[in-house]
């Protein structure tokens, strides 16, 4: 594949999947979808010494790359696309 043609995919808007696109987004507490498969978490530490988890999810349906950061001091964490 010419290297012009790999980019031009790179740059490509990602597309998701209906039930993707209606996750809200830094939102705690917002519903993911059934077809989300959970595929592990990690901790990490704030600067203000708190610790969260952060739960990886992959979606059966197109792919999608999510994770889901819980931390309960902060509503507008919760769903982000992390890539494919």
């Amino acid at each position: 594949m010419p290297k012009d043609t790999a980019r031009q995919k790179e740059l490509k808007k990602m597309e998701l999947c209906e039930p993707c696109a209606g996750i809200q987004r830094n939102w705690r507490k917002a519903p993911g979808h059934a077809e989300l498969v959970q595929r592990g978490n990690r901790k990490e530490e704030r600067e203000d010494g708190r610790t969260v988890t952060i739960t990886r999810y992959l979606c059966d349906r197109c792919g999608t790359a999510w994770e889901y950061e819980n931390d309960k001091a902060d509503q507008h964490v919760g769903w982000s696309v992390v890539g494919r």
